[in-house]
């Protein structure tokens, strides 16, 4: 009989396992066009390489730059999309927030520290409201 630890350790296996399914999905046509860049750079890679002497070092490198550079080329960059309910003020409130975590994290003494904790509790409030409002309008 298993224990209770490994039964809830095959269930958060078997839901990651479900996310990961869900979002590596991919269209064909993106896929597709993937694989033929990404040959023929590995093609030209391998050309270039035939001629001269190089070390391993050398060649991972090249490797990975063919890699990454198909990737930005065919893929793009991920696009963060906010909530239809959220904003464009609210998401500047938010982002100013954002800077005022990171002023209290490089503040270096206690004086700093409490002048920047009280300004992002300001901010934070501000930041909150018009969320809060948004979300319960829909």
């Amino acid at each position: 009989m298993p224990r209770l630890e490994q039964t809830t350790l095959d269930m958060k296996t078997s839901w990651d396992d479900m996310d990961w399914e869900k979002e590596t999905k991919m269209d064909t046509n993106k896929l597709n066009k993937f694989k033929i860049v990404l040959s023929n750079k590995f093609q030209a890679f391998h050309d270039l390489l035939n001629g001269e002497e190089t070390t391993v070092e050398s060649n991972c490198k090249g490797i990975k730059e063919a890699i990454i550079s198909t990737c930005h080329e065919v893929l793009g960059h991920k696009k963060h999309h906010h909530k239809e309910w959220i904003t464009v003020g609210t998401l500047e409130k938010i982002q100013e927030r954002r800077n005022k975590k990171a002023a209290i994290n490089t503040s270096r003494t206690r004086a700093e520290r409490a002048k920047a904790q009280a300004e992002y509790t300001e901010v934070n409030k501000q930041a909150s409201e018009p969320t809060n409002v948004n979300m319960w309008k829909i």
